[in-house]
């Protein structure tokens, strides 16, 4: 099931009972520990973190309409998801945060190249979440994003 939503309350709004609480408590602790810099939006039909275009003119390489994507939460039919794209882009963060993972849960991770899905709310680590988005600021993400993007054509 995919929430639609045009803001991240009617976002909140409309999402299952069952994921509710999670997804705020998640948002919460990303709005709690993210950098300045960030902006807060739906993103990707879901909650997203951005850097935006006052700050990163280029936008994304996909759709430079959109601005730079850095953090996702969605609630889906079977789970909740995070979406932080540094660890996609940066062997050293992926690592600590599989390390710090196994040190917080018993629990093997549901995890894809930046997308870490949890199928029962409980099992959020919360606190290593807030760890992770701590981690990077607008200016480490951008520039950690221009050694990866493809070149212009």
């Amino acid at each position: 099931m995919k929430v639609v939503a045009n803001s991240v309350e009617e976002y909140i709004e409309n999402t299952s009972e069952n994921h509710k609480e999670a997804v705020v408590k998640l948002l919460d602790v990303v709005k709690n520990n993210i950098p300045e810099g960030f902006k807060e939006m739906i993103n990707y039909g879901m909650i997203g973190f951005v850097v935006p275009h006052e700050i990163y003119s280029d936008g994304y390489h996909c759709d430079p309409k959109l601005p730079l994507p850095f953090i996702n939460i969605a609630s889906q039919k079977n789970f909740i998801s995070f979406y932080h794209m540094g660890l996609y882009a940066s062997k050293e963060h992926f690592d600590w945060f599989l390390s710090e993972y196994t040190k917080v849960s018993t629990k093997k991770i549901d995890m894809g190249k930046s997308c870490i899905r949890f199928k029962k709310p409980e099992d959020i680590p919360f606190d290593l979440i807030g760890r992770l988005v701590k981690r990077m600021s607008v200016k480490d993400w951008i520039e950690l994003y221009e050694t990866m993007k493809p070149a212009k054509k």
